[in-house]
């Protein structure tokens, strides 16, 4: 074996290495970066989206103020009288319809259901 060849499998494998590393890296950023905690009031409101209709309440601190959330959370089913944390994922979608929602979310884990 030459050092030519010993340098060039050396080579080979750290570029390896660092392209698995680079690839682990930047898809655990992506996932973080979709991800949202949401804080679901007990009870839904009235709000007006095409028509008028009932909306979850949402918030993603408990600081913050209570708003309408028009589109569904795809895995989760709501039970009035119940305060929810949630982890969710957002995708964001092509080609939407204009009353749709341009991200869908979709539901992680429920954190906890709390009696309200």
């Amino acid at each position: 074996m030459t050092i030519k060849s010993i340098v060039l499998k050396g080579a080979l494998a750290s570029s390896v290495l660092l392209g698995t590393l680079q690839c682990t890296t930047s898809s655990s950023v992506n996932s973080s970066e979709n991800e949202k905690t949401f804080i679901i009031a007990s009870e839904t409101a009235d709000c007006t989206g095409v028509a008028p209709m009932k909306c979850l309440q949402i918030k993603e601190k408990p600081t913050d103020n209570w708003s309408f959330f028009y589109s569904n959370i795809e895995g989760f089913t709501y039970e009035p009288g119940y305060e929810y944390v949630l982890k969710v994922k957002t995708e964001k979608r092509e080609n939407v319809p204009a009353d749709a929602s341009s991200i869908k979310y979709t539901l992680i884990k429920q954190v906890s259901k709390t009696k309200k």
